[in-house]
């Protein structure tokens, strides 16, 4: 984003002040009601389609052509559509500029009634509701927020969505912000002569913020330890497939190529990465033995009374996996649009191992039906723990269907 976010959102401040005195309370409602779904948005769509829209992906004439045309319409055969893309790519060889024009032309002779077909299913593609996520969908979509006295509530929606969407990159990259900031600051500190005669003070201040936390997880010391972890890699020329095809643990130890790379490396990961890339990537397990890392076991002494902790495992992917669980990874909700008309917004949970919290439902559904101006159902996964009848055997789990339906600020849970 290159906005002046600073700029915007003093004219956000401006504009919902003047809503207030002209509708009172009832903006501050649609303001809490928009941020209730406000940790669902769209990011990673909005990103794609901001930054790489066509860099990847054929042209859409392209894609209906191959994928719906030859295929559904036509049914070619393989052996006469493998022979249609090698003429495709033979003439993107050729001619890169004007290969598509030239590749239609020829198609348009061979299929008189492509031209046809291409055109209807543009207009079904435009009409088609287009899904980024929940928020973008009921400002564009609900029924209520058409009608011309709610048109207000729109603009209030829409400032929610660009605020949280702004945001997001930072929320995703906690570890990676705190770590940078932390290395930088070791950086600056430890070079500047005017630390003189102060290390002892810099260096209780510093472990307070970077000492790593033994139950728990402290971003600052994880984030500087993988930065630095990835500086060094880099400067030996450990990243190469060379090293990487090294089995043998005195040579992978020694390897050092002094590529000088380090800072050009750290740099590039602050610029692409995520938290989930970044520990995704890099805790391995020479990591997690360098800085005597470990997940740490709860359990409770009966005899004494008090909670127990202990070292559970020393892997790194069990390190990494306990990491991952700490991240933000806010519930995938879509609109089912079979079932979803002016009538009813019909909402499905992708169920990712994790239910819905489910004292926070029926706010959100009320919220939502009031923004829809109908009913609202929810289809989500719930676990269901069974205790067992012997003291002896553990509890056992099983996964519950389950849909909610709020009708006139009114919430019932069926089982499906």
């Amino acid at each position: 984003w290159n906005d002046d976010f600073v700029g915007q959102a003093l004219a956000d401040k401006r504009l919902i002040a003047s809503l207030r005195s002209e509708y009172g309370r009832w903006v501050d409602y649609v303001i809490e009601f928009a941020r209730s779904i406000d940790n669902i948005t769209g990011y990673f769509s909005e990103m794609a389609e901001r930054e790489y829209a066509g860099l990847f992906d054929p042209s859409p004439r392209l894609s209906f052509y191959f994928g719906e045309f030859l295929q559904e319409i036509v049914k070619l055969p393989t052996s006469d559509y493998c022979k249609e893309v090698e003429r495709y790519n033979q003439l993107l060889e050729e001619k890169a500029a004007g290969a598509e024009d030239l590749f239609f032309a020829e198609v348009r002779n061979r299929y008189p009634e492509f031209q046809a077909k291409w055109e209807r299913h543009q207009k079904k593609e435009h009409e088609k509701p287009r899904f980024r996520d929940l928020l973008q969908f009921v400002h564009d979509h609900s029924p209520f927020l058409r009608k011309e006295e709610n048109q207000w509530m729109r603009s209030v929606l829409h400032i929610v969505r660009n605020t949280a969407i702004y945001f997001q990159p930072q929320i995703r990259t906690k570890i990676l912000n705190e770590g940078w900031a932390s290395y930088w600051h070791e950086e600056l500190f430890l070079r500047d002569e005017r630390i003189i005669g102060h290390e002892s003070d810099y260096a209780k201040v510093n472990a307070g913020v970077t000492s790593i936390s033994r139950v728990g997880l402290n971003p600052y010391a994880i984030g500087l330890r993988l930065i630095r972890y990835v500086e060094e890699l880099a400067e030996r020329g450990k990243m190469s497939r060379r090293f990487q095809q090294l089995t043998d643990a005195v040579a992978r130890e020694r390897f050092d190529e002094k590529t000088g790379k380090g800072k050009e490396a750290i740099f590039t990961l602050r610029t692409y990465f995520s938290d989930f890339m970044l520990i995704n990537t890099f805790v391995d397990q020479e990591f997690v033995e360098r800085h005597h890392l470990f997940v740490v076991g709860k359990r409770l002494d009966e005899k004494r009374g008090v909670w127990q902790y202990y070292i559970k495992s020393r892997k790194a992917e069990d390190y990494k996996h306990m990491l991952l669980d700490h991240l933000y990874h806010p519930p995938v909700i879509t609109v089912d649009e079979e079932r979803t008309s002016d009538q009813c917004l019909a909402l499905v949970h992708t169920f990712e191992g994790k239910q819905l919290i489910q004292e926070f439902i029926p706010d959100v559904l009320i919220g939502l039906e009031f923004l829809w101006g109908g009913e609202v159902t929810l289809d989500t996964t719930e676990i269901v723990v069974k205790k067992s009848e012997n003291e002896n055997e553990p509890s056992s789990r099983e996964l519950r269907s389950v849909r909610y339906r709020c009708r006139e600020r009114k919430v019932a849970k069926e089982t499906r």
